[in-house]
């Protein structure tokens, strides 16, 4: 009887379930942020290679002076 009465009190206990919602929302927007890397990611090198090729062939303003 006794631990009936336990295991009801601890199904009708609130206590931490905001921190439940907490850790899953934060888990929801890591795993977000890891999809968009992940879809953007290999436009973000290529573009950044362009803009060091490009920048490469340029000479700077200070060697002609």
């Amino acid at each position: 009887m006794k631990l009936r009465k336990l295991f009801k009190s601890f199904r009708a206990d609130e206590s931490g379930a905001v921190t439940v919602d907490w850790v899953v929302l934060t888990a929801a927007i890591v795993g977000l942020g890891m999809v968009v890397m992940k879809t953007v990611g290999g436009g973000i090198e290529g573009l950044g290679n362009s803009i060091v090729s490009d920048l490469q062939g340029r000479a700077s303003g200070y060697e002609n002076q």
